[in-house]
């Protein structure tokens, strides 16, 4: 019995050394900080990049554990997938997400509960929640140049709009 457990105990570490030349999960350069959005005040720029930047920017910091097969295909993984749902980086391109994230963070999803044991400064009080998808929604309401968008007469209509 004993020689079994070791020979699988050997065959589990010899996955895992053989995992570290997957190549995916191990692009750790973060690219270039492109358009930013233009925030509604110091404060939400603040909580988003507490709760939501690692994921949703090019400023995700790569703790020491992302570089580590089978892990580092995790995180690599949901980085890629939270900056094409919503990139405070590349802003010209990832706006129309704005407004999810606000109702995500509502609900509770964002950010992730197995996201915060390890990064506990994202948690967000339930103040700071609300500071959040009140500031993400007057982002979602600003038209290009930073404009606030008014209701009706312009003739622009979006997509929940008429839940308002």
């Amino acid at each position: 019995m004993v020689r079994w457990l070791k020979r699988i105990a050997l065959g589990l570490l010899a996955l895992l050394v053989l995992a570290q030349l997957v190549p995916y999960g191990r692009a750790h350069d973060n690219p270039a900080v492109g358009v930013e959005p233009t925030w509604p005040s110091p404060r939400v720029k603040e909580l988003a990049r507490r709760a939501c930047f690692d994921c949703h920017s090019h400023e995700t910091v790569w703790p020491w554990y992302s570089h580590v097969a089978p892990i580092s295909w995790l995180v690599q993984h949901d980085v890629d997938e939270g900056r094409r749902e919503l990139n405070f980086s590349a802003w010209d391109r990832s706006k129309e997400g704005t407004r999810d994230a606000a109702e995500e963070l509502e609900e509770g999803e964002m950010p992730p509960a197995a996201y915060l044991p390890l990064h506990p400064d994202a948690k967000l009080s339930d103040a700071e929640r609300k500071e959040l998808v009140d500031g993400f929604r007057a982002m979602a309401d600003q038209r290009p140049g930073g404009r606030k968008r008014r209701g009706g007469g312009d003739g622009e209509h979006r997509e929940g709009d008429e839940h308002r």
